[in-house]
Formats: C-alpha cells, sequence, structure tokens
C-alpha cells in the first residue's frame, strides 16, 4: 500500500506506544488537572503540533536518502531496528514510576503559552526524533516509489491515534492520575508490554532484513 509493509502492524505498535506514560503525557495531565480540561485540550494540541512536525522532518530526510542511497536507507533499518531493541531492553529493566515523581503545577499559563510549551517540549525532544527515524524506515519498502508520501502516512497514524487518546486523558487526567499513582503496576506493565513489543519488533525486522 503506497511502498507501506505491515502497515496493522505498525498501527498495533503505534497504539501500544501511545497509551504507554511518557513525558508528554505527564505534561498533559498536569496542565488538566491545575487549569482544567481545555488547557488540557491546549496542551495536547501543542503536542500533536510537535509530532507533525518530527513527521515532516523524519518524512522528507528519510525519503531523500533512499532516493540517493538503498544501501544507506538498509543501514538506517538495521541501526534503527537495534535501537528500538535497545529501547524495549530499557523499558523492561526500568524501576519506579515517571508519574509518581511529578507533582502537577500550579502555574496558572495561558492557552497560548500552554500550547507553544507542548510544541517546544515535544519538537525538543531528541528521543522523539530518534524514534522517528528509527520506527518509520522498518515499514517503508526500500523499493518505494512514493517518496515522502509512506512516511507522511505513517507519521500521521502515529499523530493521530496519539491526539486521540491524549484527548481521552486530558478529559478524564484527573482520574487516570489518581488511579496510576495509587496503582503503579499499571504504569509498570504498559512500559513492560511495550518494551516486549520493541524488542520483537526490533528482532524480527533484523532477521528480515538479514535474510533478504
Amino acid at each position: 500500500m503506497l511502498g507501506i509493509t505491515s502497515f496493522w502492524l505498525f498501527l498495533i505498535t503505534g497504539i501500544i506506544l501511545n497509551i504507554t506514560p511518557g513525558t508528554d503525557t505527564i505534561y498533559i495531565m498536569s496542565r488538566s488537572i491545575s487549569q482544567g480540561k481545555l488547557a488540557g485540550v491546549y496542551s495536547v494540541l501543542g503536542v500533536s503540533t510537535g509530532v507533525l512536525v518530527h513527521t515532516m522532518l523524519a518524512a522528507f530526510g528519510l525519503s531523500i536518502i533512499l532516493t540517493q542511497s538503498v544501501l544507506l536507507f538498509t543501514a538506517i533499518k538495521l541501526i534503527g531496528a537495534a535501537y528500538l531493541i535497545y529501547l524495549g531492553i530499557r523499558m523492561l529493566w526500568q524501576k519506579g514510576s515517571a508519574l509518581s515523581k511529578e507533582i502537577p503545577t500550579k502555574e496558572h499559563l495561558s492557552f497560548r503559552k500552554i500550547y507553544m510549551q507542548g510544541v517546544m517540549s515535544n519538537v525538543l525532544n531528541p528521543k522523539v526524533a530518534l524514534f522517528f527515524i528509527s520506527l518509520l524506515p522498518q515499514f517503508v519498502a526500500t523499493d518505494n516509489p512514493y517518496g515522502p508520501i509512506p512516511f507522511l502516512i505513517l507519521g500521521l497514524t502515529i499523530s493521530i491515534t496519539g491526539t486521540v487518546w491524549c484527548l481521552f486523558i486530558a478529559y478524564f487526567s484527573s482520574f487516570a492520575t489518581t488511579k496510576l499513582r495509587e496503582n503503579p503496576k499499571i504504569e509498570s506493565m504498559m512500559n513492560k508490554l511495550t518494551g516486549i513489543v520493541f524488542i520483537g519488533l526490533g528482532i524480527s525486522l533484523m532477521k528480515t532484513k538479514s535474510a533478504s
């Protein structure tokens, strides 16, 4: 489909990634709790804008690399698969709860500032950029004739599913935060599940590339 391989596997991976608590989740929760649902929505829009920026940069950068060198693009895929395995191992070994260490700020910010903070916190996060560069190429064929289109579709898929989930968090964050803090095992289980998915995905992709 438009140069994309295993789209449904990508969709499942993206959904699991989105529902795993992280920096963006903490930011959205803190804004929602301290200033209400509308502030939470603005924080979601900011984070989603940041994801779109990463999508555009990864899409056009990776498509140019593929056009110039299939060998280099394949090397990026292999390195990316190894990085996914590394992320998975780190998530399996991670101890403690990120949420339990965060206290929602009481500072009252304008909606514009909330939005811009969401954008900047996501755009300036090197881990997000590295993740996009590692994940997207795994699901794009090396003989892709569609330029940046498959990368854009994959990035938009993560953005849309992530926005839906984050809006849910913004509306129900007080309840969700309380439950997660009372049951840190929930967050730990999500991290371990995501870790297992990343390790399995990385190993599978490395085997596929080495066999081709």
